[in-house]
């Protein structure tokens, strides 16, 4: 099932008033699973396109957190739950759940927000370090050795290690982009792309172990002005790991080297 159709029955559910959206349902294919759980950048995406419905489009998306506490089944009905906590003149604070077999799988906190006049003006300081995209380079897919959901993807890593190869270095870094292209580039693709990439710290196992993401963090420079087929850069390292914890920080570039995301993941290791 192509992304795009997986967003618009989101956004259906999204449109309903908030006593309604329990008693409407969708699923995903198995395809999108990362294991037994769905992939952690659609079940992220689902839940802002649904939310993205209750906000006027003056505003833009500023923040969004996930947390992933539990699975997400596959070929298993599950609702959205979206609830506007605040809407100032300014700012909307949005929750959107994930719930499946009355349990909640996913919750998703953002801030919306619209343009307001200020002389304070910081510019970007950041300068994206990756070379040019050589898509011979893109990683092929490999059923069983890959996570189901990465069919629908094309990584094309340029920096640090390949999972599980003992490498010295939590640096990752590479092009991403969806291997159907949609029909536009929005948020919602740019936050599932940067979830497929594997934890920074995974590279550095001597052998295969899992690691789970537990929490996840992006906020929005600026409002994607993108190519439905452009290719998107990231890069991301881990600045602190310990008791079986790590934190990584990273970057989303447009193809001609612009900001457009920073991202932060606690990710927990089962070395």
């Amino acid at each position: 099932m192509h992304f795009d159709q997986l967003l618009k029955q989101a956004a259906l559910i999204g449109q309903l008033p908030h006593s309604e959206q329990a008693h409407a349902t969708m699923q995903f294919p198995a395809n999108w699973c990362q294991g037994r759980t769905a992939f952690g950048g659609l079940s992220a995406s689902l839940l802002y396109q649904a939310m993205r419905q209750q906000i006027e489009p003056s505003r833009r998306l500023l923040s969004i957190s996930t947390n992933f506490v539990g699975p997400l089944l596959a070929d298993t009905d599950f609702s959205l739950s979206v609830e506007i906590l605040r809407e100032g003149k300014s700012s909307t604070q949005v929750l959107a759940k994930a719930l499946q077999d009355g349990q909640v799988s996913v919750v998703v906190q953002a801030c919306f927000a619209k343009s307001r006049d200020s002389a304070i003006e910081v510019p970007v300081t950041k300068t994206m370090s990756l070379k040019p995209v050589n898509e011979r380079y893109t990683l092929p897919f490999k059923s069983g050795a890959m996570p189901e959901f990465f069919q629908h993807v094309a990584l094309c890593p340029q920096q640090g290690g390949m999972p599980f190869s003992a490498a010295q270095t939590s640096h990752l870094g590479g092009w991403m982009k969806l291997k159907q292209s949609p029909a536009e580039l929005s948020e919602a693709h740019i936050i599932a792309l940067t979830d497929a990439w594997p934890p920074t710290l995974l590279q550095m196992f001597n052998q295969p172990a899992p690691a789970s993401s537990m929490s996840w963090y992006l906020e929005f420079v600026k409002t994607p002005q993108l190519a439905a087929d452009e290719w998107l850069g990231f890069e991301a390292e881990t600045h602190h790991c310990k008791d079986g914890y790590g934190l990584e920080d990273g970057c989303i570039w447009s193809q001609s080297g612009e900001l457009l995301a920073l991202t932060r993941q606690t990710v927990a290791l089962f070395d």
